[in-house]
């Protein structure tokens, strides 16, 4: 554990009323001073957007609590470099209403905000909670503690957050904690088509969500059997292995 008190951010991408947002903070709250910096409505599959354009304002909400009018990555900006006092030790982006599999890595508000904290030198993780019109924060907080208390006893590799997911099943009914690696996901009919009142087309990104894994150990297939995920995200996103085939294109790229 880091000398002295702990200083641990949370954040969400389903705004700072958002029930998982309260259950996490109060959860990780036995182990250090809390702070929430939230924004200030759902901001859900923004993935990693900053907000250029418009002025970010911040609303004080309560005791080391925080709105802002932005993006989940704009509050873990505003945390690090304008609110809090002192860096923190940890970031913990949740608890999300549904869980954050596979390729929907690259959507999520919330791993996006445990990413950028990873790009500004914080040990990140981002906490989803499966469910539907019920969640089960009770469990995923539980999880999301004892994996924080890991990560300030042990650290993180450099360039690394975590992405927990916890199935809905009740406290001591998960079968474990499962390493995983990111899934393969995709959609079936991803665009929805409908005409309006007035004869014009609009359309919803929709359809039935389909998984299938990258390899053996997949993300999904430990959460479709009751068991909590753990994967280990790197940002070096490089395919080292193709560089060399890539550097034969050099000499065929050549300006003439």
């Amino acid at each position: 554990m880091p000398p002295g008190r702990v200083r641990i951010l949370v954040t969400n991408d389903d705004g700072i009323q958002s029930a998982g947002l309260a259950v996490l903070a109060s959860a990780l709250s036995k182990l250090g001073d809390v702070w929430v910096v939230a924004p200030d409505r759902e901001r859900t599959a923004v993935a990693h957007a900053v907000t250029l354009h418009k002025p970010l304002r911040v609303h004080h909400a309560g005791r080391r609590t925080y709105s802002v009018n932005g993006t989940p990555v704009d509050c873990v900006n505003l945390a690090l470099f304008k609110i809090m006092p002192q860096r923190p030790h940890l970031l913990v982006s949740g608890i999300n209403k549904g869980v954050n599999l596979g390729d929907d890595v690259l959507y999520s508000g919330t791993v996006s905000a445990a990413v950028e904290g990873t790009i500004l030198g914080v040990p990140s993780m981002a906490v989803s909670q499966e469910g539907r019109e019920r969640f089960r924060f009770a469990v995923g907080a539980h999880y999301a503690v004892r994996v924080a208390r890991l990560i300030l006893e042990q650290g993180l590799p450099e360039e690394t957050l975590l992405n927990l997911n916890i199935p809905n099943q009740p406290l001591g009914a998960t079968s474990g904690v499962h390493v995983t690696c990111l899934s393969r996901r995709r959609f079936d009919n991803p665009i929805v088509g409908k005409v309006d009142p007035h004869g014009r087309n609009y359309y919803w990104i929709a359809g039935t969500r389909i998984s299938w894994s990258r390899s053996k150990d997949a993300d999904h297939e430990a959460i479709a059997g009751g068991a909590v995920s753990l994967t280990p995200i790197r940002l070096d996103s490089t395919h080292y292995e193709a560089l060399d085939r890539f550097r034969a294109w050099e000499s065929l790229l050549r300006a003439r």
